[in-house]
């Protein structure tokens, strides 16, 4: 059993900044890929940004010189941190993983999502 719990979303000024944390846990043998996705009202889930194989990492091209991604490979904690926010950036954001649990199974797994809200 896998489970990712987001937290640090919240209600901010346009230009402020906001931390994400994203804990992943259960019977975890590896995790494979993790990262950020958001969804606006109306609009699809996008990709924000991730840690694919080998420590690399993807941003999507509106977040890439603001947002950025990390993680603590102890706690099995994700966190994003946002900087220069703007109202379009106002969306659930969710954590995302590709986990490969103790019985051997890889699954994606998603959160439950926390809201940021930016005011302009």
């Amino acid at each position: 059993q896998v489970q990712l719990v987001e937290s640090g979303g919240g209600l901010v000024q346009a230009g402020g900044s906001l931390r994400l944390s994203c804990v992943a846990s259960g019977s975890i043998r590896s995790i494979n890929a993790m990262g950020w996705y958001r969804q606006a009202p109306g609009k699809q889930r996008e990709l924000v940004a991730i840690f694919i194989s080998g420590g690399n990492t993807n941003y999507a091209g509106p977040v890439k010189d603001r947002f950025t991604i990390s993680r603590d490979n102890t706690k099995n904690t994700l966190y994003l941190q946002m900087n220069s926010l703007k109202p379009e950036d106002t969306a659930v954001y969710y954590c995302y993983g590709t986990i490969r649990s103790m019985d051997g199974s890889l699954r994606y797994y998603w959160g439950q999502g926390t809201q940021v809200t930016v005011s302009s």
